[in-house]
């Protein structure tokens, strides 16, 4: 089972440089980070978590920009999106910087995504239903695949639709980075059972997380696929311990990304010191 390590991106944290590095020295498998071009003051959708929203929320940086300083001093750390917002961008100028991403970071890209929290923020964004977003989602991932994948791709789809055209260049990974689908309800569990190249659960959603793998992986060979071609990313919002990590590794979870915790976004200084209590838990997981 592999460690990455998830931290929220804005200008109080570590350059990501000195992160990535970090991390790569350490034997962390991935570095992650999330997506929000803004947010709307206006709080008619309640932060998922209940409370306040943090302030880190209104500091976050590019994903697409910090991964690509990240993969520019490391050579074999992976990179995640862990959310991107991919609803929320111009469709082909997306492709294009995912691809582009991917072929400079030598194909070490990992598009974990999702429909978003934000209703607000949706609709600032895109003209596109919200009450509609898990087809929407669906049809944006499956046409950037074809503009990933095929010399002249076309799509016609119910909210996407467009002829023939030249996307290019491709990703470095033969048909793009995979596509890891972060969703907890019961329709977003469905949506990646059915077409989703990972599943990205938050530990804290699941409930009894045996019972929630179970679950999902009966969905997904329901649907004619192959369980382990559908491996789980399991991000935390509990700090796992080293017991916790191996139960999470016996379940057959393929990778947990770890980060400070919420009440800890604002102390950067923390950081560092996690990353190097997790450093000494690595090489214990798989032992």
């Amino acid at each position: 089972m592999h460690l990455g390590f998830s931290f929220m991106n804005t200008p109080h944290d570590p350059d990501p440089r000195d992160l990535a590095r970090a991390l790569e020295e350490r034997g962390f498998e991935s570095l992650w980070t999330g997506e929000h071009s803004h947010i709307p003051v206006s709080r008619k959708t309640p932060y998922p978590a209940g409370d306040e929203l943090p302030e880190a929320y209104k500091l976050m940086g590019d994903p697409y920009i910090t991964l690509m300083a990240a993969a520019s001093v490391t050579s074999t750390l992976k990179l995640g999106t862990g959310i991107a917002l991919l609803m929320e961008r111009e469709l082909f100028s997306q492709a294009k910087t995912i691809a582009s991403l991917d072929r400079l970071s030598g194909g070490r890209l990992m598009i974990g995504t999702g429909v978003g929290w934000n209703e607000e923020e949706f609709t600032n964004c895109t003209r596109q239903p919200w009450g509609k977003r898990y087809g929407v989602m669906r049809e944006t991932v499956m046409a950037t695949r074809a503009l990933w994948r095929d010399e002249e791709p076309e799509f016609h789809g119910d909210y996407i639709d467009f002829d023939p055209v030249w996307c290019n260049p491709k990703p470095a990974q033969a048909g793009g980075p995979p596509v890891i689908f972060g969703a907890m309800g019961p329709l977003g569990v469905k949506h990646a059972a059915q077409w989703a190249d990972g599943w990205m659960p938050v530990d804290v959603a699941m409930g009894d997380v045996q019972e929630g793998l179970r679950a999902f992986r009966q969905q997904v060979a329901e649907n004619g696929r192959n369980p382990d071609a559908v491996p789980v990313t399991l991000q935390t919002l509990i700090t796992p311990d080293l017991d916790t990590l191996k139960r999470y590794r016996d379940l057959g979870v393929e990778r947990v990304v770890v980060g400070v915790a919420v009440d800890m976004w604002d102390q950067p200084e923390k950081i560092m010191p996690m990353i190097d209590t997790f450093a000494g838990l690595i090489p214990q997981i798989n032992a």
